[in-house]
């Protein structure tokens, strides 16, 4: 048996079609709410779900709240924009989810505005989002959480796609960066890095052309230049965030 853990805030755009796409997939799905002020919930509640309303304690932390109020050891971990293909779908229903030390990778295709992105950031974009919580717990970042992995573990990919749908309008798009590299440049404080000359000036204009042209990102037309653009932005942003949190730090201890 599988349970299936989401994590929401203000997902009343999306949910419905995520939660339709997990009919008849599993009789135990966890929502992680952390504030929604929309209908996120009234939404939810029209499907057979528990919901669990807490605060917004990082992805990864969240995460584990929902693995840790399921059913059954075996996860399917989601986000909320995250929809399930038919054909992926009908992969898991076939799996017997006997062995502990298997975990399954599964194959993203983003959408940007409604738009599928087949290259440059988003291109060939692999996660592994069902496992046993026996063996496999988020770790608890804030952000870019990742998956504590033993490394005697087995790891298949499904077929199918999970179809992110990411953001549905540029400003959306923009907010989320400026919010992840707040987010990133905290962590890399915490963990006492710091921005050197080469991480401010010469690796965002590397990450745009590895992108863009080795990526093939400009094939995805003014979408993928966008993308490629404010990932670009993004990564010199975190930097400077972070060379913002240093200095202050310094000006308090003088």
């Amino acid at each position: 048996m599988l349970s299936v853990v989401i994590i929401t805030k203000n997902e009343a755009h999306i949910i419905a079609n995520t939660l339709q796409s997990l009919q008849g997939l599993s009789r135990d799905i966890i929502i992680v709410d952390s504030g929604s002020t929309d209908d996120t919930l009234t939404i939810c509640k029209k499907f057979a779900v528990t919901i669990i309303e807490t605060s917004w304690e990082g992805y990864g932390e969240n995460k584990n709240k929902g693995i840790a109020a399921a059913k059954n050891d075996w996860i399917l971990s989601l986000d909320a924009d995250e929809i399930l293909d038919p054909t992926l779908r009908n992969e898991i229903l076939k799996l017997n989810l006997q062995d502990e030390n298997i975990v399954y990778k599964l194959r993203f295709l983003n959408f940007f505005c409604g738009k599928p992105i087949r290259f440059g950031v988003w291109a060939s974009d692999y996660h592994i989002r069902i496992f046993n919580r026996k063996k496999v717990q988020w770790n608890v970042a804030e952000v870019h959480e990742s998956l504590t992995l033993p490394s005697n573990l087995e790891i298949l990919i499904l077929k199918g796609y999970v179809l992110h749908h990411t953001v549905s309008n540029i400003g959306e798009y923009t907010s989320k960066m400026i919010t992840y590299a707040k987010l990133s440049a905290t962590k890399y404080h915490v963990y006492g890095r710091s921005p050197g000359f080469i991480k401010l000036y010469v690796a965002p204009g590397f990450i745009f052309f590895k992108n863009y042209f080795v990526r093939l990102g400009f094939l995805d037309g003014w979408e993928g230049f966008l993308i490629c653009k404010t990932f670009t932005w993004y990564t010199f942003l975190k930097y400077a965030f972070l060379k913002e949190m240093i200095a202050k730090d310094k000006r308090a201890s003088q």
